[in-house]
């Protein structure tokens, strides 16, 4: 990552000078290249955040923010179009050329139902919006993979330039209302930033409580480590503290550097409290290089010519090792590069960052001048990467196939799952949904805004099948539950039953204190759950619909885990009975999920495509011996009417069985309708 430095007139050839506060801060450079080297060490061989990147924001915000005021005492303020453009000759051309590349291999190596994916976060990258895309989309960002974007990374470049625009805007202000009393400028700075930090760091410690995989990505959460490096820009010039003190905030703060990744699930914490380890370290070794003379070892040893010429590869190394993991794991089919294969990720990601720096940064950096060849392929490297980004989402707007929805099909050609359970014949046809019209093959609430999404806390009702019939089933809990409704709406249209729907995503009904998701407490599933059980112990509908079932995480097939049975008891308690229908296979290769829509794109089939069926179920319905001593449990089972006795495939009777990797398609659950009907109709003996 760059930050903004002031420009010295030379490097050095071994240790550095004496510090002052004005001299440039070599040592800084080699905590930037620590901090990045840490940061690829940890992505590339522990799947985990080190700190590294809490510690680029800390001297973005001293670097950037030192910069704006020395400016304030030269002409009563900074010059907005100078720092812009001095900001974007630094930072823009790096960054263009890593996305070119990657929107090249991305065509090369990914299947054509990924490039819509790729082209949003290309178009965010280079506008700085990252990491709102990423939060959007509450992406993983420790856990690398094959599945994961190779541009997930950049949303620190997107929180870093929203904080160079916040700060331009707000220093050149304060410059302007004291430009007769230039004197003022630091302290009123000084209480603006102060109040900032102290709100943002509320902000996210009460934000990583309750939504941590919004809260990483979440600019205003992050803003108190910028802020913390800009208010110490504001009084390091003042700082003169005793060499013993110095001695012991640069090993202690060196220390915390190199062993905050083993210590702190940052992923799971930052940026809340704990973040304050990793700025604390920064902080730290930021003043231990203040003093005029004899420097600390440690602070001598950051400012020695390897780890500032490390820390000249810092930004371009950061933009490069990224995408060449995550394009390695693609290739490689692995979800981890192993001890070999991270090696050579590093080494090329070197390579590439070396030529970067030398070929694109130092031309665009400082007085040079990059020449017309050189500005005119950037420009026009960034104007392609734009153009075929937005290019391709216009072709997807006008194709028909993206728009339109999946009607009635013919159940001679397109059997679906009667060629499962009816043994009918299948004959020769083409694929319906196709592979463009399958991202939008999604069930009605879905469609209708009738689920709650990962942040709404309020219940979302809607009613479907006979809305008129006195028979109720209430459909609860998350999208697994929901993928069902296309089939009992039907069977609700067809038999007089009335289909309720409470429904949100990530969340199965739940009696758990602190339900979980991904491995992070997520509350608001919890205050939604206690919300609907309400609901449903006053409403009480004839039959409660959900999921008995998920994928076991520690190994093969599928399991009923203890909460389940919590909330049948709780119904149980209630005295409403409930249909528990086994959850559909999720497809994963060695646990990293892929889309069957990708892979047949990629020139798969339905076989190759699929799973074999003991790779992801168990040989028994795990709900039947989990609900033993509940009779009010009544075990659904369509396992047989989605997968033969060996294989579960991603086609099946001409018909996509799947959207997504775990998610049936709606035209094959409407295909499910009868087998459904059947085993509904038996359990609640109304047909």
């Amino acid at each position: 990552m760059r930050t903004n430095h002031q420009v010295a007139t030379s490097r050095p050839r071994g240790a550095a000078s004496p510090s002052t506060a004005s001299a440039y801060r070599y040592d800084l450079d080699g905590l930037r290249g620590i901090a990045i080297a840490l940061v690829v060490v940890y992505h590339v061989w522990f799947g985990r955040v080190s700190g590294g990147v809490d510690i680029f924001l800390v001297l973005s915000g001293f670097f950037f923010t030192g910069m704006l005021v020395r400016r304030v005492g030269v002409d009563s303020g900074p010059s907005i179009p100078a720092v812009l453009r001095r900001t974007a000759r630094r930072l823009l051309p790096a960054l263009v050329v890593v996305t070119a590349a990657t929107a090249v291999v991305t065509v090369v190596q990914r299947p054509f139902t990924q490039w819509s994916g790729i082209a949003d976060q290309l178009l965010a990258s280079l506008l700085y919006g990252q990491n709102w895309q990423l939060a959007r989309t509450a992406s993983d960002y420790a856990a690398a993979d094959a599945s994961v974007s190779p541009l997930q990374h950049l949303w620190s470049m997107s929180v870093q330039g929203q904080f160079y625009v916040l700060a331009l805007a707000v220093v050149a202000g304060v410059a302007w209302m004291c430009r007769r009393r230039i004197g003022l400028v630091r302290p009123l700075l000084g209480c603006i930033l102060g109040a900032g930090f102290l709100v943002s760091f509320g902000y996210a410690a009460t934000l990583s409580q309750d939504r941590q995989s919004w809260a990483y990505f979440d600019t205003f959460a992050r803003l108190w480590e910028l802020l913390a490096g800009a208010l110490l820009a504001l009084v390091v010039h003042r700082v003169d503290l005793p060499r013993g003190w110095r001695v012991v905030l640069a090993v202690s703060g060196f220390a915390v550097v190199l062993g905050c990744g083993f210590l702190v699930d940052g992923a799971g914490l930052f940026p809340g409290p704990a973040a304050l380890i990793p700025v604390g370290a920064a902080v730290a070794l930021i003043l231990a290089g203040t003093g005029p003379s004899d420097q600390p070892g440690v602070v001598t040893m950051l400012a020695s010519r390897p780890f500032v010429e490390l820390g000249g590869l810092a930004y371009s190394l950061y933009l490069w090792h990224w995408p060449i993991l995550i394009f390695y794991l693609t290739w490689r089919e692995r979800p981890a590069v192993g001890a070999l294969g991270g090696l050579a990720v590093i080494l090329v990601s070197l390579v590439l960052a070396w030529l970067t720096q030398r070929l694109i940064e130092m031309r665009f950096q400082g007085g040079a001048r990059p020449g017309r060849a050189l500005t005119a392929l950037v420009a026009l490297l960034g104007v392609a990467v734009v153009g075929s980004a937005s290019g391709w989402h216009a072709y997807l707007v006008r194709n028909p196939e993206t728009t339109a929805r999946v009607g009635e099909l013919d159940p001679w050609l397109y059997p679906g799952a009667a060629s499962l359970t009816d043994g009918v014949f299948a004959p020769r046809a083409d694929m319906r949904p196709t592979l463009l019209e399958a991202p939008g093959d999604l069930p009605q609430p879905t469609l209708d805004g009738c689920i709650s999404d990962l942040s709404t806390r309020d219940v979302v009702t809607c009613v479907y099948g006979d809305p008129s019939a006195d028979r109720t089933i209430a459909v609860v809990g998350s999208s697994h539950a929901e993928h069902w409704v296309p089939a009992l709406d039907r069977i609700g249209q067809q038999r007089g039953v009335r289909v309720e729907t409470y429904l949100k995503m990530g969340c199965p009904l739940t009696v758990a204190d602190v339900p979980l998701l991904a491995g992070e407490p997520y509350p608001d599933c919890g205050d939604w759950s206690r919300d609907v059980l309400d609901r449903l112990r006053d409403h009480r509908p004839d039959w409660v619909f959900s999921t008995s079932s998920r994928p076991n995480d520690e190994g093969a097939g599928d399991v009923t885990p203890d909460d389940y049975v919590g909330l049948w008891k709780r119904l149980a308690d209630f005295g409403l009975p409930f249909l528990g229908i086994r959850d559909t296979p999720w497809l994963h290769h060695d646990g990293v999920p892929y889309s069957a829509v990708d892979c047949l794109a990629d020139g798969g089939d339905p076989d190759s495509c699929g799973l074999p069926r003991d790779d992801v179920l168990a040989p028994d319905n795990p709900t039947v011996e989990a609900a033993r001593d509940l009779p009010s449990v009544h075990p659904l089972d369509l396992t047989d009417a989605v997968c033969d006795v060996a294989i579960c495939r991603a086609v099946q009777g001409n018909i996509l069985v799947y959207h997504d990797s775990h998610h049936l398609s709606a035209t094959y659950v409407r295909s499910l309708a009868p087998e459904l009907d059947r085993q509904v109709g038996m359990a609640t003996r109304w047909w």
